[in-house]
């Protein structure tokens, strides 16, 4: 029960933040709004993760999901901190 309700529901909308990252991606005009987009499209990976997880009862998938969102999370960390070398910013 719980499963179909995750996969009929809760799934389209974790999929729907993803399309939207993509779309802000690919027409961003400016660097940061690209570097934001990245960080929606993982953090909805790392949801997307999480619901299969819960529907398939295997929480190894948790840890899993748990390390993407961090290594997401230095990444767009990263790119901060190029953009602000970038503009000459020290």
């Amino acid at each position: 029960m719980l499963s179909s309700v995750i996969y009929i529901i809760v799934m389209p909308l974790v999929c729907v933040g993803l399309l939207g990252g993509f779309i802000r991606l690919v027409i961003g005009p400016t660097l940061p709004d690209r570097i934001v987009a990245f960080e929606l499209i993982a953090t909805s990976s790392a949801g997307i993760i999480v619901v299969t997880a819960i529907a398939i009862r295997q929480p190894a998938f948790l840890d899993v999901a748990s390390v993407w969102a961090i290594i997401s999370f230095l990444s767009v960390i990263a790119f901060a901190h190029y953009i602000e070398r970038w503009r000459g910013r020290p």
